[in-house]
């Protein structure tokens, strides 16, 4: 996870100049937010037990501008594009192992997934936020993968802000088959029927809320949770019925520290 933690850091230190170059000028001084804490995710895809991970935000803004709204599930990405309320760029999401351990059972290892992509996001309305990724795995499970959002925001300036809106998380069959699909192999081993993969490319629906709040000019909290019902090859699996869970919750809570020559 560490691996991970460090890419993420990397890849939105990165993303955060741009931004904050189009924001606003030159010269005007910049700030920068960090957050550090720690959240609960699900162990693996359908999972029904949860693993402690880290949980970093970082977000930069100059001059009169504010601090960009990203959802806590974005993946770390990096702006190619921003004009008219239409940015986009690459996106590299990141998975974990799923090993026999942590589901319990004798069954196939999946490996730590990395998937480079890319990423769009746009405002229908001053305070409604579309976004969407594609990636694909290149190592792990090696299947292609994309995440569809839609965000009501509401903030006052960068005080507070609060954001939910609904999730739609499709895949292919490749990636299906290797945290769903139940082998022969697996089947004997696991004690479980096999199970072949169709062509559901919706794998779950949830919804998701984002928060920050400023407690001093300096200190804040920055906070998310969020919920996925498996469907379709997914909630269907054996591993998931037997074994994990179609209820994929999620949360995070962390301390954030803004400082720099913009603080105001």
């Amino acid at each position: 996870m560490q691996r991970s933690m460090a890419l993420a850091g990397v890849l939105m230190a990165m993303a955060a100049p741009a931004h904050a170059q189009q924001a606003g000028g030159e010269e005007a001084p910049r700030r920068y937010r960090v957050a550090i804490g720690a959240q609960a995710v699900p162990s693996y895809p359908g999972a029904d037990h949860n693993a402690v991970r880290p949980l970093f935000d970082f977000a930069t803004a100059r001059g009169d501008a504010l601090f960009e709204y990203e959802a806590a599930d974005e993946s770390p990405n990096i702006s190619l594009y921003d004009r008219n309320g239409f940015e986009a760029g690459i996106a590299v999401g990141l998975q974990s192992t799923r090993t026999q351990r942590r589901v319990g059972a004798d069954l196939s290892r999946v490996g730590f997934s990395v998937e480079p992509g890319v990423f769009a996001r746009y405002y229908l309305a001053p305070q409604l936020r579309a976004y969407g990724e594609l990636r694909k795995g290149v190592s792990g499970h090696k299947g292609g993968v994309a995440m569809l959002a839609l965000d009501y925001v509401q903030r006052d300036g960068d005080r507070w802000l609060l954001a939910i809106g609904p999730r739609v998380n499709l895949s292919d069959a490749k990636y299906r088959r290797a945290y769903f699909g139940v082998t022969p192999r697996d089947a004997a081993a696991a004690g479980i029927p096999t199970y072949q993969v169709g062509n559901n490319v919706v794998h779950s629906v949830g919804l998701a809320a984002n928060g920050v709040r400023q407690l001093t000019t300096r200190w804040g909290l920055y906070g998310y949770l969020g919920y996925d019902r498996l469907t379709g090859d997914a909630a269907r699996s054996p591993i998931t019925q037997r074994l994990g869970s179609k209820n994929q919750f999620s949360g995070g809570l962390a301390l954030s520290y803004t400082f720099g020559r913009g603080v105001r």
